[in-house]
């Protein structure tokens, strides 16, 4: 199956220091990858150089065929690309429902399921809905990123990608973000998920990617990663 997203010998800089040195991952269409590793390994700044917040100095990014790794965020956005990044970064004076169809789109291609629209989020997250017209300061840490999520989900991306999907949350709001993202799954919505929360990555994802100092030192299927304890005691700490 051709890949969704490609991202090849992926070079990135701050100034003079060096952050990712030849970055190599795929995703395929209805597929659910992760980016491991401990913090400052290179998964956040690799997630700014796909939506063209970091430009990057060597490599290629393709979307469904189409070279990204130059064009505006705003453009790659429009390409399909949807973040949820990490912080939630809502805004904090719009409602809910007015955060939600602030940046909302429809879709410009074929998707995997149904086109995304309030009722399908507030069916997602139902209590989102029950908390529409509060502002996005008043949301809890939890429904901040339910929000996220699902501002995120009314760009109709084909690919949806979270950086720390479940940073900082309570254990039962964390399983309602892990049961939404295998519900998205079930869609065959593609996803790229950053997390440090092993055992649900397990058994959500298909495929992992590991990063250390900026390269990718090991990746393969879910089965394989939860034989390496000593790999996932020495790259991610756990």
């Amino acid at each position: 199956m051709a890949a969704l997203l490609e991202v090849e010998n992926l070079n990135a800089s701050y100034g003079q220091a060096q952050a990712l040195f030849g970055v190599d991952f795929d995703v395929r269409p209805g597929e659910v990858v992760t980016l491991l590793g401990r913090n400052g390994m290179g998964r956040s700044t690799t997630i700014k150089c796909l939506f063209g917040l970091l430009r990057a100095q060597r490599g290629r990014i393709t979307l469904a065929g189409r070279d990204i790794h130059s064009a505006p965020s705003h453009e790659i956005a429009r390409m399909g690309l949807g973040l949820v990044p990490e912080g939630r970064q809502v805004f904090p004076n719009l409602s809910v429902e007015e955060n939600l169809v602030a940046t909302a789109r429809a879709p410009r291609q074929k998707m995997a399921g149904a086109p995304w629209t309030l009722a399908r989020v507030y069916g997602l997250f139902p209590r989102l809905q029950e908390r529409r017209r509060h502002q996005g300061w008043q949301l809890s840490g939890g429904e901040q990123q339910m929000l996220a999520i699902g501002r995120a989900l009314m760009t109709n991306p084909t690919l949806l990608v979270l950086d720390e999907a479940t940073e900082g949350l309570s254990p039962l709001v964390r399983q309602e973000i892990w049961a939404a993202l295998r519900s998205l799954k079930g869609e065959g919505l593609a996803q790229i998920v950053i997390d440090k929360n092993i055992k649900p990555l397990l058994k959500l994802a298909d495929r992992h990617f590991v990063l250390e100092k900026g390269r990718v030192v090991w990746s393969g299927e879910s089965d394989a990663l939860a034989c390496e304890t000593a790999l996932i005691h020495q790259y991610l700490g756990v």
